[in-house]
């Protein structure tokens, strides 16, 4: 019995030790080739042993912790673009990483058409062989499901070339490629993107539960898995923002969107706790059959509750595509004009970099009624508005009947004047309103007007949960 009790204290004092003596590990994100963001705070962290003592050095910056509760995190204080440089990481072992920059790093998520490759796009060939550019990193979350959240992920960064890229976001790219161009900094992309997936799947248990009109989405048998396995452990990397292309696969419960999209953004902003990062997405392209009689449409629906979330949330953008569809594919190829309208067109520009610029292209915000003419005002309008084509189309105008007549539309200096002959007095008016719309408003520095309505009546997607 003595003897038993005697191992048994040797196993004991063998676990502590070695859980003392533990080798410091950095965290998965951590590797050579990576971007850290500049102007903030960074935090560094990882493995270490309870008791060990804990050294970070970079660019002249040296930070000593303690590791407890096996782990151990640091947070240097904020660095200027730059690099390369080497990161240390010291404990009872010695990690050095090599070839790190500083810059703007940037999460590319969303659904297929942000998993969508290079290699998928137009001109791929192309695009790889002029792909090269030491300033641009990348590194790919595994596409992975899990019940409850992770604290770390697989993967290493790389730099940016015909050898790595070809299998990256084709939006991503193109957004990190344009904006490094106007930027003149390193950027790093953090592709974390599932094809087929729902917004649910990409927000927090905790979250989905505590809201009665979301705790239906948990019936999804899949919902939280990739914010488990695929954003959880991501955070807290320091980042500048995240770009957003998902919604086609909430598309029939539109309405419900209004709430789970900005939840889902809140969401990952009280995750990584840098307050309100910008948070860039892309409209709904079009898609579908083209229908030339009005009626309604779960897209449209959808569009609508993307237009919604920058009033809901702060600090968001959106790219508006209505002239990149493809009617027989719901994953358009021109994925290059999509990435550089998010980062060159002005949303990254403007919101994230506080550039003052047309960062949009036409939002309706009122109506007025004068006889039998519907005068339509707008925001973002530029340098003026104009119709890309013979005349304006995409117009459709009701009275108090709720019958919708395609309208006859034209400009007037910064407004649309809308009418139609069969309706006398018109109460509502729509522009863009199909899965795939046949519109043609524009701002004079290239950006295609947000759909919208002017009604609110009860869409196709109410009470879908």
């Amino acid at each position: 019995m003595l003897h038993r009790s005697f191992s048994l204290a040797l196993v004991v004092v063998s676990l502590l030790a070695a859980s003392s003596s533990a080798e410091v590990k950095l965290h998965g994100l951590f590797s050579d080739h990576m971007v850290l963001q500049q102007g903030i705070e960074v935090p560094i962290w990882g493995a270490a042993g309870d008791g060990e003592k804990v050294v970070v050095s970079l660019g002249g910056q040296k930070l000593e912790t303690t590791g407890a509760d096996g782990k151990f995190r640091v947070k240097l204080k904020p660095l200027k673009a730059g690099g390369p440089y080497k990161l240390t990481v010291q404990g009872t072992n010695t990690i050095t990483l090599d070839d790190v920059l500083v810059g703007e790093v940037w999460i590319c998520s969303g659904q297929s058409n942000m998993q969508w490759a290079v290699r998928q796009g137009e001109t791929p060939e192309k695009i790889i062989a002029e792909s090269a550019n030491p300033h641009i990193r990348l590194f790919t979350v595994p596409r992975e499901r899990d019940a409850k959240p992770r604290t770390d992920v697989q993967g290493a960064w790389v730099e940016c070339g015909p050898k790595t890229v070809g299998d990256f976001s084709a939006v991503g790219y193109h957004f990190g490629r344009a904006l490094q161009a106007k930027l003149g900094v390193p950027v790093g992309l953090i592709s974390s993107n599932v094809g087929g997936t729902a917004a649910e799947e990409w927000t927090s248990r905790e979250v989905l539960d505590a809201d009665e009109d979301l705790k239906p989405t948990l019936k999804n048998g899949n919902s939280t898995t990739l914010y488990n396995a695929m954003i959880h452990p991501v955070a807290p990397f320091a980042i500048r923002g995240a770009i957003w292309y998902q919604g086609e696969s909430n598309a029939g419960r539109a309405e419900q969107y209004r709430e789970l999209f900005p939840a889902m953004i809140k969401n990952w902003r009280d995750l990584w706790g840098q307050g309100e990062f910008p948070f860039l997405y892309v409209q709904l392209a079009p898609w579908k059959m083209i229908v030339d009689s009005p009626g309604e449409s779960d897209w449209a629906e959808l569009r609508e509750a993307q237009l919604t979330t920058l009033k809901a949330s702060p600090n968001t953008g959106m790219a508006v595509i209505t002239d990149l569809g493809d009617e027989k594919d719901i994953h358009p190829k021109p994925k290059g004009p999509v990435g550089e309208r998010l980062a060159l067109a002005r949303a990254a520009r403007a919101i994230a970099y506080r550039e003052k610029l047309v960062f949009s292209g036409p939002v309706y915000t009122k109506m007025e009624v004068r006889g039998n003419e519907a005068v339509l005002s707008f925001d973002h309008v530029g340098g003026g508005l104009e119709a890309r084509g013979e005349k304006l189309i995409g117009f459709t105008v009701a009275g108090d009947d709720n019958v919708f007549y395609n309208a006859e539309a034209r400009i007037d200096g910064d407004k649309v004047i809308v009418k139609h002959a069969e309706v006398a007095k018109p109460a509502m008016v729509r522009y863009g309103w199909a899965n795939y719309p046949v519109v043609n408003l524009f701002n004079k520095e290239g950006l295609p007007a947000t759909p919208f309505r002017t009604d609110d009546l009860p869409g196709v997607t109410k009470g879908r949960r």
